[in-house]
């Protein structure tokens, strides 16, 4: 039993708990972020998809029965992104009210790679075009999802998914639907 003896450290040695540790992982101050934030975009452009991204144009004709823009502009030339999301076959059930689609739609991107890309982040009202599935979808919530200790922002996209989608750039985006319902 002498040979484990317990000793107590050199007071000097000793650090008060609320004192930063050097070999702490969840360094605030830590120089490193960027690089984090680097590595999770890679990693999106390599496992993620290609989607073009079609901008909306805020404008002030709003209609406040639908609560909506009358004529939503698109901007006909797309932004080429990269994202992750999980395609799905198109499910159309038959009910009662006639054929719904159920085919919504998450987006995952890297933040600080989507507002060099586009100059702003994405908004409700964008159209999101899947290359793989030849799909758009409509932007309806994006919500910001954060890795602070890291410094990795994630834009978390929610979409429906557009038919009837060959008016969409003519300004008559009133003949849009999803789901069945006016646009």
């Amino acid at each position: 039993m002498e040979r484990f003896k317990i000793t107590t450290p050199p007071t000097h040695l000793i650090k008060d708990s609320n004192e930063s540790s050097m070999l702490s992982l969840f360094d605030k101050n830590n120089s490193d972020k960027n690089l984090f934030d680097m590595v999770d975009d890679e990693l999106i452009k390599l496992s993620g998809s290609e989607i073009m991204l079609f901008k909306y144009m805020k404008s002030d004709d709003y209609d406040d029965v639908y609560m909506e823009s009358r004529q939503k502009p698109i901007s006909i030339e797309p932004i080429k992104l990269f994202g992750n999301y999980d395609p799905r076959s198109l499910e159309e059930n038959l009910t009662q009210f006639g054929l719904e689609i159920q085919n919504d739609q998450v987006f995952i991107f890297n933040k600080s790679y989507i507002e060099r890309r586009i100059g702003r982040i994405i908004i409700p009202g964008d159209v999101l075009k899947t290359v793989f599935q030849n799909m758009k979808f409509e932007v309806y919530q994006v919500v910001e999802e954060s890795f602070e200790s890291y410094g990795v922002y994630h834009l978390m996209v929610y979409a429906k998914l557009l038919r009837d989608t060959e008016q969409i750039h003519n300004g008559d985006i009133n003949t849009v639907h999803h789901q069945g319902g006016r646009l």
